[in-house]
């Protein structure tokens, strides 16, 4: 059983990795317009903090180093796309973008990390409190293709609708939630149990509106550009 968990954890650090550098089209365009434009850092600043934390469960949790590896590469990918998107955001937007990165990449993290150590002297409980606060920012994590959904209902087009993002997802899920039941990890098991049933439901919703005929004055409405999110 260990030699499989084992096979299913590898299986699921590729995965992970090939979502972790889905972004990477992205930040390529933002490097060539030099203008993050109206693209949102909050999902990469959420996503590195989640790293984050799982990097530290997995150090801290007997057995757990697979974890620990792909989440540190997380760290690495989503460090470097948060360095671009801070070179160019534009002046309006860099202080609140900044804040946020501080608040949310090195305040909440030191604060999780000391406060768990503090609060808990039993190694155990300590990386069962951690393990609850990276499950909570999972799901979060999980959740954030859905925001898609209400224009791709709107418009009956995918075209705004990140496919190879929720498709990922959709496997991460499945590898790392077989993984949490062969190493009896409720902590890994709940997010990406919840992980692989949004991914399921994105997938679908995606196959239904595929072939749609697009309704482009809605379209139009819909994806217009509104106020950024940081300004």
């Amino acid at each position: 059983m260990a030699e499989l968990s084992f096979y299913v954890g590898v299986i699921g650090n590729v995965i992970s990795v090939l979502v972790f550098l889905s972004p990477v089209e992205a930040f390529w365009k933002i490097v060539k317009r030099r203008s993050t434009e109206e693209y949102e850092c909050l999902p990469y600043i959420c996503t590195l903090l989640g790293s984050s934390l799982w990097t530290y469960y997995g150090i801290v949790t007997p057995g757990e180093y697979l974890v620990s590896t792909v989440n540190g590469f997380g760290v690495l990918a989503e460090s470097i796309y948060l360095l671009i998107f801070l070179f160019f955001v534009p002046k309006p937007r860099f202080l609140k973008t900044i804040t946020l990165v501080l608040a949310l990449n090195i305040l909440f993290p030191v604060i999780a990390i000391v406060g768990t150590r503090t609060a808990f002297g039993d190694a155990k409980t300590r990386s069962n409190s951690m393990g609850f606060i990276c499950a909570t920012l999972n799901i979060i994590m999980y959740g954030s293709p859905l925001s898609a959904i209400k224009t791709v209902v709107t418009t009956k087009s995918v075209k705004y609708m990140p496919f190879w993002l929720s498709f990922f997802l959709f496997l991460n899920g499945a590898i790392w939630g077989v993984y949490a039941l062969l190493v009896h990890d409720v902590f890994l098991l709940v997010p990406n149990g919840m992980g692989f049933f949004l991914g399921t439901m994105q997938l679908l919703i995606y196959a239904f509106y595929r072939n749609a005929k697009p309704i482009v004055k809605d379209e139009e409405e819909a994806l217009a550009p509104s106020q950024p999110f940081l300004s």
